[in-house]
């Protein structure tokens, strides 16, 4: 088997200097605030109490669907959203509600979509899998394996057609990487020079398949982005720095040069597939998830580096905690005070065009005339 070449370099000079295992001094980290640092902590510890109160109450079967689980990656969220501008977009998989609170949607309008209530980010239509801010630059929450990348890819288009400097990330699990229509993908971004950054959440397993069993390689899912030319890397998921550098390259080249890479994050997750994944602890061991636990927890080596640089303590994470759990236990009580859709609207939120009552929705003209 030939020698694998070097992941292309992301990194600028000076971030290509670094340690691998202190990315602090990046430019990017560098300038960062004890007040911006401890919130990094605040969103990750927000998006896991958000989760373990979802939890609590699917397992009381007071909610139904779907429901894919983020605990173990928030630091993948929250460092790449962190670094999203004016004219940056996000798009990302069915596990899709740490992306959703690190754009800044509220608890209760996601709370409230997965138990099926009027007052949800989707009118209660969508559930786990369909949370959408296009106020926020943020376009779901896709169930379909892979098919939000041409959807990333097409995001990307659309901000190189209107001349505006921005990029689309666009976000994805490991077992994607194997979907052809994310190969199409990136066949048209090298093609046509786009700018979006594809993010793999390699979390190791495709559902309930070990990475060795589900995907051809000989060193790593972005490695592939070589076929087509693409700048590729990875990283660590368990370090917010890694990412934030990493990732700040990459969108750098999106923004600067109009060009697209592929980074993989190396990330967990503790739960199942989704909750309805009953073999969560027989393909993969116990003392295996208890060992990421106690060892690569995100929010728990933040929370130490937070303490050891001496801009947080222990009494402050504890606040920060509870205050977490508080307004998770507030949104769940929203959703369940919160009614659900009429009967009536059944055929509402269907067709934007039809719902605005917009001439393309009347006639089904949107692009072209006679």
């Amino acid at each position: 088997m030939p020698k694998l070449p070097n992941p292309m370099p992301i990194a600028t000079d000076d971030e290509v200097a670094l340690d691998p295992a202190d990315y602090a001094r990046a430019e990017i980290n560098a300038s960062l605030k004890p007040k911006q640092k401890i919130g990094f902590l605040r969103e990750m510890i927000r998006i896991r109490r958000f989760e373990q109160t979802s939890l609590k109450y699917y397992n009381q079967g007071v909610m139904g669907g779907f429901l894919h689980l983020y605990i173990g990656q928030e630091a993948v969220a929250v460092g790449t959203v962190s670094l999203l501008g004016k004219n940056d977009h996000v798009i990302t998989a069915y596990r899709d509600h740490g992306h959703a609170l690190a754009v800044g949607m509220g608890m209760n309008e996601c709370m409230a979509e997965l138990f099926g209530k009027a007052t949800g980010c989707s009118r209660g239509k969508g559930g786990s899998m369909h949370f959408f801010a296009p106020d926020k630059n943020y376009w779901g929450g896709h169930g379909i394996v892979g098919g939000q990348t041409p959807l990333g890819l097409g995001l990307a288009y659309g901000l190189k057609y209107k001349g505006l400097k921005g990029c689309a990330l666009c976000f994805m699990g490991d077992g994607a990487v194997n979907q052809g229509a994310y190969h199409e993908s990136l066949n048209l971004a090298a093609l046509w020079k786009l700018p979006v950054v594809y993010i793999i959440e390699n979390n190791k397993y495709s559902m309930g398949t070990t990475l060795e069993r589900s995907s051809a390689m000989r060193n790593c899912l972005a490695e592939r982005a070589d076929g087509y030319g693409i700048v590729w890397d990875i990283a660590n998921g368990e370090d917010l720095y890694e990412v934030r550098a990493k990732t700040a390259s990459a969108m750098r080249r999106a923004h600067d040069q109009s060009l697209p890479t592929v980074l993989e994050v190396d990330t967990y997750r503790y739960y199942g597939h989704s909750v309805a994944d009953a073999n969560a602890k027989k393909y993969r061991s116990p003392e295996e998830i208890e060992r990421y636990k106690n060892h690569h927890d995100p929010i728990r080596l933040w929370k130490k580096r937070l303490i050891d640089e001496g801009v947080l303590t222990e009494a402050d994470a504890d606040a920060i905690d509870e205050a977490a759990k508080e307004e998770a236990d507030t949104a769940a009580q929203f959703a369940i005070d919160s009614d659900t859709p009429a009967p009536e609207t059944i055929f509402e939120d269907v067709y934007w065009e039809v719902d605005n009552k917009t001439e393309a929705g009347s006639t089904g003209k949107h692009f072209f005339s006679e």
